[in-house]
């Protein structure tokens, strides 16, 4: 590593603290005194998402993440919370047995997240993950939170 100011690699670490998924440091440069923080996170092997169409990819945290944005733009949910859900999706798949997942499981474990954070949330997600093309199809999603006549 180099001081992002004189490009020195003498550093002496200040600081150091565990922010549940990764360690931030604070560091010093012996040559010139620049103070700075670095972040590190542990890399894991991710496994292979299989695709619907048979195809595979690398799992890549940041499509989670924003695919949660998107479900939830203009809602009150805080980008911590989406943060936080992120990582419990990604420590769901990193721990899973096997190196390849289905994306369906990743879309259930988003789903799962949604549904505790926010309903409309889980509608816009739902709505794109399961193919949802007519009414009765939005109905079917919401039938979980509707009261049916009778009922209290």
């Amino acid at each position: 590593m180099k001081c992002p100011r004189c490009q020195h690699t003498d550093l002496k670490v200040l600081e150091t603290r565990s922010t549940g998924t990764s360690i931030r440091r604070r560091r010093m440069c012996q040559h010139c005194t620049q103070r700075f923080t670095t972040q590190e996170r542990i890399e894991r092997k991710a496994p292979l998402v299989i695709k619907r169409d048979g195809s595979r990819e690398p799992f890549e945290r940041e499509k989670i993440l924003s695919g949660l944005r998107v479900a939830c733009r203009k809602r009150t949910i805080t980008a911590l919370q989406m943060e936080e859900a992120t990582d419990r999706v990604e420590q769901h798949v990193l721990s899973a047995p096997g190196n390849e997942i289905l994306a369906s499981d990743i879309g259930r474990l988003v789903l799962d997240e949604l549904r505790g954070m926010d309903l409309v949330g889980y509608l816009r997600f739902a709505s794109v993950y399961q193919e949802v093309q007519s009414p009765s199809d939005f109905i079917k999603l919401l039938s979980p939170w509707i009261e049916t006549p009778g009922e209290e």
